[in-house]
């Protein structure tokens, strides 16, 4: 079960219609997806969701080479600081680095026993994980028209209803007017009835802002609230005026129960450093009273690992959020997973459960060379071949 070798591909996964949200628009969405070979033969994909990592995952991928893919507390010792900070490297860069690599080890191992990542973890407790449907104002894009006002949001809502089933809807606020906003989540909530309505701020608004927002939108039924404001001290702040649940992508545990909010803690699997981090994570969180899911943008790939890790865990009950629906493309074969009735299945098999699609990745990497990572960056090395590999000599 030693690692032979891995080889990193930077991708462009497009979106159907570009979206906005707080920081801007984006109409696609850059990773590296990751495969790594045992010296018995076994691939195990793994996924960086944070842009392209190609030749990080290379450099300390060559210290991994011969490594035993079921160490994984040695192998994070080898590869990621003991501390939080260092001036002599980036540790939140090598941690998501590492959890990339990491999830390529489970899979492989889960290959290589025949089982899947969820019994490797203990054993499924649930075979369909419940995620949101997302909506906000997008962009006309080569095969959806886009929402350009409250009512055209409320209309493709109601759509996904009769479409899918959808159970639970999430909208992003804080990108035009406030009044428009309101308009568009009464339309919304009128077009959806009374399943649950979460919005997310991205913390765009100031704490005198978010206090106008919430109680212009706290009367539409609000369930969950992400990011009003920035920091947890605000979102505190607001708590002391709202009865809404709270949630936030940053992570700060200790912090969250010594204010008694955010509620939730909604981030992936790459910044917790992996699978095994994220598993120990969510042990805490149960522990400590504090909710957890899982935050959305990852390929089939990564998208697959945290959906074995919410049938694993109890306490990740809620629904998780996600962007399948809006992916024109995807990595593995079949394409992007589709929910139905407000769940998408883990997948079945050993490992992951998914396979890679050569072809998709090949077009999604040569998308990606041709556009450039989001947001603006430099594109690979032109002629470089799809992909990158070491291997054991």
């Amino acid at each position: 079960m030693k690692i032979r070798s891995i080889r990193a591909t930077p991708v462009n996964i497009p979106l159907r219609a570009p979206y906005r949200f707080s920081y801007g628009s984006i109409a696609s969405v850059t990773k590296t997806v990751i495969e790594l070979q045992t010296e018995d033969g076994v691939w195990g994909l793994g996924e960086c969701a944070d842009g392209d990592r190609a030749a990080e995952v290379m450099r300390m991928g060559e210290r991994l080479v011969g490594h035993d893919i079921r160490d994984i507390s040695p192998a994070m010792q080898h590869c990621v600081p003991g501390m939080s900070y260092t001036p002599w490297g980036n540790v939140i860069g090598d941690r998501r680095i590492f959890g990339g690599i990491e999830m390529a080890m489970w899979d492989a191992r889960g290959k290589t026993e025949g089982v899947p990542l969820s019994r490797l973890l203990g054993g499924a407790v649930r075979t369909e994980i419940a995620l949101t449907e997302y909506f906000s104002y997008r962009l006309p894009g080569t095969d959806e028209p886009g929402e350009a006002s409250p009512a055209d949001v409320a209309r493709f809502c109601a759509r996904m209803i009769e479409d899918h089933d959808a159970r639970e809807f999430e909208g992003k606020v804080g990108t035009v007017d406030l009044a428009e906003e309101v308009r568009m989540v009464a339309e919304v909530r009128a077009a959806i009835g009374d399943r649950p309505l979460q919005l997310d701020a991205n913390g765009k608004w100031t704490l005198p802002t978010a206090r106008v927002a919430l109680r212009k939108l706290m009367p539409y039924d609000i369930s969950w609230f992400e990011e009003p404001c920035e920091n947890y001290e605000e979102m505190a702040a607001l708590r002391l005026h709202f009865d809404v649940s709270f949630s936030t992508h940053k992570v700060d545990l200790p912090k969250a129960v010594l204010l008694g909010c955010p509620d939730a803690i909604v981030t992936n699997i790459n910044d917790l450093g992996g699978i095994r981090g994220t598993v120990d994570f969510i042990g805490s969180c149960a522990a400590m009273g504090v909710g957890f899911r899982f935050h959305s943008g990852e390929t089939g790939v990564g998208s697959a690992a945290y959906l074995h890790v919410s049938a694993a865990m109890e306490h990740v009950r809620g629904a998780s959020q996600t962007l399948f629906r809006w992916y024109g493309d995807d990595v593995i074969e079949g394409g992007p997973m589709v929910p139905k009735s407000g769940v998408v299945k883990v997948p079945e098999g050993p490992g992951l459960g998914v396979t890679i699609d050569p072809v998709a990745l090949k077009r999604c990497h040569e998308r990606y060379l041709s556009e450039g990572a989001f947001p603006a960056g430099a594109a690979a090395p032109l002629g470089s071949a799809y992909g990158s590999v070491f291997r054991k000599t």
